[in-house]
Protein backbone atom coordinates (compact mmCIF):
# COMPACT_ATOMS: atom_id res chain seq x y z
CA UNK A 1 0.00 0.00 0.00
CA UNK A 2 1.16 3.44 -0.69
CA UNK A 3 0.64 6.47 0.60
CA UNK A 4 -1.72 9.15 -1.44
CA UNK A 5 -2.58 12.99 -0.58
CA UNK A 6 -6.11 13.81 -2.45
CA UNK A 7 -7.20 17.59 -2.40
CA UNK A 8 -10.48 18.64 -4.04
CA UNK A 9 -12.21 21.67 -4.70
CA UNK A 10 -15.92 21.45 -4.81
CA UNK A 11 -18.54 24.01 -5.48
CA UNK A 12 -19.06 26.57 -3.01
CA UNK A 13 -22.82 26.88 -3.04
CA UNK A 14 -22.79 23.19 -2.59
CA UNK A 15 -24.07 21.67 0.84
CA UNK A 16 -22.36 20.06 3.74
CA UNK A 17 -24.33 16.78 3.10
CA UNK A 18 -23.56 16.48 -0.26
CA UNK A 19 -20.02 16.47 0.16
CA UNK A 20 -20.28 14.31 3.31
CA UNK A 21 -21.89 11.81 0.92
CA UNK A 22 -19.01 12.48 -1.36
CA UNK A 23 -16.22 11.82 1.21
CA UNK A 24 -18.74 8.48 2.14
CA UNK A 25 -18.34 7.70 -1.66
CA UNK A 26 -14.57 7.68 -1.49
CA UNK A 27 -13.79 6.42 1.58
CA UNK A 28 -16.01 3.16 0.69
CA UNK A 29 -13.62 2.55 -2.33
CA UNK A 30 -10.63 2.66 -0.39
CA UNK A 31 -12.23 0.70 2.38
CA UNK A 32 -13.11 -1.97 0.07
CA UNK A 33 -9.75 -2.40 -1.86
CA UNK A 34 -7.95 -2.78 1.46
CA UNK A 35 -7.02 0.56 1.91
CA UNK A 36 -7.52 2.84 4.85
CA UNK A 37 -8.24 6.44 5.36
CA UNK A 38 -5.64 8.48 8.06
CA UNK A 39 -7.17 11.88 7.80
CA UNK A 40 -10.02 13.91 6.06
CA UNK A 41 -9.81 17.88 6.12
CA UNK A 42 -12.17 20.03 5.36
CA UNK A 43 -10.78 23.78 4.53
CA UNK A 44 -14.41 25.47 3.59
CA UNK A 45 -14.49 27.40 1.13
CA UNK A 46 -11.52 29.69 -0.01
CA UNK A 47 -11.01 31.76 -2.47
CA UNK A 48 -9.37 30.66 -6.03
CA UNK A 49 -6.31 31.57 -7.18
CA UNK A 50 -7.90 31.85 -10.91
CA UNK A 51 -11.77 31.40 -12.27
CA UNK A 52 -12.76 27.57 -12.56
CA UNK A 53 -16.01 26.70 -14.35
CA UNK A 54 -16.93 30.25 -13.70
CA UNK A 55 -16.41 30.41 -9.93
CA UNK A 56 -14.01 32.23 -8.15
CA UNK A 57 -14.36 30.29 -4.83
CA UNK A 58 -14.63 26.51 -3.79
CA UNK A 59 -15.10 24.23 -0.87
CA UNK A 60 -11.55 22.20 -0.12
CA UNK A 61 -10.94 18.96 0.78
CA UNK A 62 -8.08 17.26 1.70
CA UNK A 63 -7.49 13.02 2.38
CA UNK A 64 -4.40 11.72 3.77
CA UNK A 65 -4.84 7.79 2.57
CA UNK A 66 -3.26 4.27 2.00
CA UNK A 67 -4.13 2.51 -0.82
CA UNK A 68 -3.32 0.50 -3.93
CA UNK A 69 -3.20 1.92 -7.34
CA UNK A 70 -6.39 0.33 -8.28
CA UNK A 71 -8.32 2.26 -5.71
CA UNK A 72 -6.89 5.72 -6.52
CA UNK A 73 -7.72 5.21 -10.07
CA UNK A 74 -11.61 4.42 -8.63
CA UNK A 75 -11.50 7.43 -6.94
CA UNK A 76 -10.11 9.76 -9.28
CA UNK A 77 -12.49 8.19 -11.94
CA UNK A 78 -15.30 9.19 -9.60
CA UNK A 79 -14.15 12.59 -8.94
CA UNK A 80 -13.86 13.38 -12.76
CA UNK A 81 -17.20 12.20 -13.37
CA UNK A 82 -18.79 14.13 -10.30
CA UNK A 83 -20.81 16.89 -10.76
CA UNK A 84 -19.67 18.40 -7.58
CA UNK A 85 -16.08 18.51 -7.90
CA UNK A 86 -14.45 21.76 -9.74
CA UNK A 87 -10.79 20.04 -9.62
CA UNK A 88 -8.84 17.50 -8.06
CA UNK A 89 -5.38 16.60 -7.34
CA UNK A 90 -3.66 13.28 -6.30
CA UNK A 91 0.43 13.19 -4.79
CA UNK A 92 1.52 10.31 -4.24
CA UNK A 93 3.14 11.07 -0.98
CA UNK A 94 5.30 7.43 0.48
CA UNK A 95 7.85 8.82 -2.74
CA UNK A 96 8.64 12.24 -1.10
CA UNK A 97 8.85 10.62 2.50
CA UNK A 98 11.50 8.16 1.00
CA UNK A 99 13.35 10.98 -0.09
CA UNK A 100 13.18 12.93 3.45
CA UNK A 101 14.20 9.73 4.85
CA UNK A 102 17.66 9.40 2.55
CA UNK A 103 18.18 13.07 2.98
CA UNK A 104 18.03 12.79 6.37
CA UNK A 105 20.38 10.17 6.52
CA UNK A 106 22.83 11.87 4.02
CA UNK A 107 22.87 14.53 6.73
CA UNK A 108 23.70 12.22 9.63
CA UNK A 109 26.45 10.63 7.67
CA UNK A 110 27.99 14.35 7.09
CA UNK A 111 27.67 15.40 10.53
CA UNK A 112 29.48 11.95 11.42
CA UNK A 113 32.80 12.94 9.20
CA UNK A 114 32.61 16.65 10.01
CA UNK A 115 35.12 16.79 13.27
CA UNK A 116 33.87 17.63 16.99
CA UNK A 117 33.34 21.48 17.80
CA UNK A 118 36.22 23.03 19.93
CA UNK A 119 35.50 23.17 23.17
CA UNK A 120 34.12 26.51 24.34
CA UNK A 121 36.78 28.57 25.92
CA UNK A 122 37.41 28.17 29.91
CA UNK A 123 34.74 30.68 31.89
CA UNK A 124 36.77 32.62 34.72
CA UNK A 125 35.27 30.73 38.15
CA UNK A 126 35.82 33.20 41.46
CA UNK A 127 38.52 31.03 42.32
CA UNK A 128 40.72 30.86 38.91
CA UNK A 129 43.35 33.89 39.16
CA UNK A 130 42.96 36.84 37.03
CA UNK A 131 45.05 37.11 33.70
CA UNK A 132 47.78 39.55 34.34
CA UNK A 133 47.48 43.12 33.45
CA UNK A 134 49.47 43.77 30.58
CA UNK A 135 52.11 46.53 31.72
CA UNK A 136 51.34 50.47 30.66
CA UNK A 137 52.72 51.55 27.40
CA UNK A 138 56.12 52.93 26.59
CA UNK A 139 56.35 56.59 25.28
CA UNK A 140 55.88 56.32 21.51
CA UNK A 141 59.58 56.35 19.44
CA UNK A 142 59.18 59.49 16.95
CA UNK A 143 59.43 57.90 13.59
CA UNK A 144 58.57 54.63 14.63
CA UNK A 145 56.07 52.64 12.85
CA UNK A 146 52.07 53.93 14.34
CA UNK A 147 53.65 56.72 16.07
CA UNK A 148 52.24 59.86 16.12
CA UNK A 149 53.46 61.87 13.97
CA UNK A 150 54.54 65.80 15.32
CA UNK A 151 52.85 68.77 14.19
CA UNK A 152 55.69 70.92 11.97
CA UNK A 153 56.81 73.98 14.16
CA UNK A 154 55.25 77.13 12.68
CA UNK A 155 57.49 79.62 11.49
CA UNK A 156 56.94 83.26 10.79
CA UNK A 157 56.23 83.60 7.29
CA UNK A 158 58.57 85.97 5.62
CA UNK A 159 57.17 88.90 3.08
CA UNK A 160 57.09 88.39 -0.04
CA UNK A 161 59.01 91.19 -2.16
CA UNK A 162 56.64 93.69 -3.14
CA UNK A 163 55.75 93.17 -7.01
CA UNK A 164 57.50 95.26 -9.88
CA UNK A 165 56.25 99.13 -10.20
CA UNK A 166 53.71 98.65 -13.49
CA UNK A 167 54.68 102.41 -14.52
CA UNK A 168 59.00 101.34 -15.05
CA UNK A 169 57.46 98.15 -17.05
CA UNK A 170 55.39 100.02 -19.35
CA UNK A 171 58.58 102.94 -19.82
CA UNK A 172 60.72 100.22 -21.18
CA UNK A 173 57.59 99.03 -23.63
CA UNK A 174 57.58 102.73 -25.61
CA UNK A 175 61.50 102.69 -26.28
Amino acid sequence: MRTYEELYIAKPDAAEEDIDALNGQIEAVIKQSGGSIDKTDKWGVRKLAYRVKKQSEGFYVLLFFHASAGAVKEVERRLRVSDLVMKFLTVRMDEKLKWLEKRQKARARRAARRPPPPPPAAAITANAPLPAMPAEAAAPVPGAPGAPVPAAPTAPVAAAPPPAAPAAAAAETKE
